[in-house]
């Protein structure tokens, strides 16, 4: 008789959930298996699988087994092979269990049996906490694990410049494309042409200081780091129309997050990592107009005088301050299934006095939207509660191992979920950053109040900014605008999520607000007049 067996491989995460792909359970004598990885090594076999005949006859238990074989045999390969072969699969449809079932785990034919999900999430929320800080690492090892990106961005900036800008000597030829290798043009026909528009002028950017020629660089002044479906499109929209505020050439270049590991869409596996040089190209045309003319003072040093000295940079990628996916494939597992490393670590080695902006709503609202947007096929009330239980029986499954954190930050258990219920558990991504950070470079806004007062919202963005007075007309015109990547027509016509499933996520959420709250000293972050934004 066959016994359960736990294979925990860890999966890399994606900020769109391919709710397209619906791999299959395995279940032997009725005990679910716990297999980690679900992956794809070729699309054609599922198709061969399918079409022998001989298969139908067999009895239901002796394919399971044979299936469970197979996917040892894949499980191997992930063990053995070239991970940036592997296509793996981000979100399953109809999977019981990948982690070990809690106490309360129910099949899947009663996934709409409201007690039983309401149990589930009794469970999880008996078993949140919010313990010490995490340990933070060394700048040592910070720089050992990313060595190239700490060679290439200086430890200090140019004075007299607002945003964080250096001058790097260029050692290429001047007389050929400076992005002939940049990856984000590769990928992309819209980049390739913002790209063209930079190689047209590249030359006459460049400064001459004893026969070499140099070019300026840049970091962002400011990140709006997230959160997804919670108007961060509306407030970069904005934001733009300032007249001392540029953004990189497009909104969301996911460059912290995924493109420096080589992720551009999960299902196409690993590509080549994008340089740290590739991601500071795309700050080139705000740099064209902050700088100035490069001249050397009385001791032989090189100065520059800014044409534009008040200029600041942004970056809008929502998925910074959440999104640590990547993890397990890049850093060693030294710290009890949690990431050695974060985001924020890196970003703060780099630029210890950064600021960024938050954006939140209602954790609850946040979901359902982010559903509609994502969801591929069929979406309704129904298959969104659907999706939200099974989601909460996994999560509830992980409890049962780990901590908490080590859940959210769990990549398995995040390709897993059907729906994105850990990007709504803002505390604890708030309270790592704030590891690094202080309160005073974090900006965190409601999405409800930005829409109910834009001009309130907007003016707490350009003082946390250090940004001059604006005249009527331009401030009119940033406030008045219509919202930004507002709900989809067709999206509005499925209407709001069903009743019970609003509660059972009110429930699951509460603990996590109560906390966000608490340590934002503002009791809105409850969300308890229940927006329906």
């Amino acid at each position: 008789m066959m016994t359960q067996m736990d294979y925990k491989y860890s999966l890399l995460g994606s900020a769109v959930d391919d709710y397209r792909k619906r791999p299959l359970l395995l279940q032997v004598d009725d005990t679910p298996m716990n297999l980690f990885a679900v992956l794809e090594v070729k699309r054609e076999l599922p198709r061969r699988w399918s079409t022998l005949g001989y298969f139908r006859k067999i009895r239901l238990y002796s394919f399971m087994f044979g299936l469970a074989v197979t996917f040892l045999i894949m499980a191997s390969y992930i063990l053995t092979g070239d991970k940036k072969g592997l296509l793996l699969t981000p979100s399953p449809y109809h999977f019981s269990s990948l982690v070990s079932p809690g106490p309360f785990a129910f099949n899947l034919s009663l996934v709409k049996d409201y007690a039983h999900v309401k149990l589930v999430v009794k469970s999880i929320t008996s078993k949140v906490e919010f313990g010490s800080s995490r340990q933070i690492p060394e700048l040592k090892a910070l720089v050992n694990s990313e060595p190239h990106m700490f060679s290439v961005i200086p430890r200090k900036f140019l004075p007299g410049v607002k945003n964080p800008c250096w001058y790097e000597e260029y050692t290429g030829n001047i007389t050929s494309d400076p992005y002939r290798t940049n990856l984000y043009a590769r990928y992309s026909r819209r980049f390739r042409t913002v790209f063209q528009h930079l190689r047209n002028t590249f030359r006459e950017h460049l400064f001459h200081h004893d026969g070499k020629p140099y070019r300026m660089r840049c970091l962002p002044y400011f990140y709006i780091i997230g959160q997804p479906k919670c108007g961060t499109t509306d407030l970069y929209d904005r934001l733009r129309l300032h007249p001392d505020v540029r953004f990189t050439t497009f909104k969301e270049p996911h460059w912290w997050t995924r493109k420096r590991f080589g992720i551009i869409r999960l299902s196409e596996g690993f590509h080549d990592r994008y340089p740290v040089e590739d991601y500071l190209d795309l700050f080139d045309q705000a740099a064209y107009q902050i700088k100035g003319n490069l001249t050397a003072n009385a001791s032989g040093q090189t100065e520059a005088t800014p044409s534009q000295p008040n200029i600041i940079i942004g970056e809008a990628s929502a998925s910074t301050m959440w999104d640590n996916n990547a993890w397990v494939y890049f850093y060693d597992n030294t710290t009890e299934a949690e990431p050695p490393f974060l985001i924020q670590d890196f970003v703060h080695a780099l630029q210890p006095d950064g600021r960024f902006i938050v954006m939140l709503r209602d954790p609850v609202e946040r979901l359902y939207s982010d559903y509609l947007y994502f969801g591929i096929a069929n979406k309704s009330a129904e298959d969104f509660h659907e999706k939200v239980s099974e989601s909460l029986q996994l999560f509830e499954g992980c409890l049962t191992e780990y901590t908490m954190r080590s859940c959210v930050y769990n990549t398995t258990v995040n390709n897993a979920m059907p729906v994105r219920l850990q990007v709504g558990l803002y505390i604890v991504y708030l309270m790592d950053w704030l590891t690094v950070f202080s309160k005073e470079q974090i900006l965190v806004l409601r999405l409800e109040d930005h829409a109910s007062n834009r001009k309130y919202t907007m003016h707490k963005v350009f003082d946390f900014l250090n940004l001059g007075p604006l005249t009527k007309e331009v401030e009119s015109e940033i406030t008045r605008s219509p919202a930004s990547n507002t709900r989809r027509p067709a999206d509005k016509n499925l209407g709001p999520m069903l009743h019970i499933t609003k509660e059972i996520l009110r429930d699951f959420y509460t603990p996590f607000n109560e906390k966000l709250a608490k340590v934002l000293r503002n009791d809105s972050f409850l969300w308890q007049n229940y927006s329906k934004l």
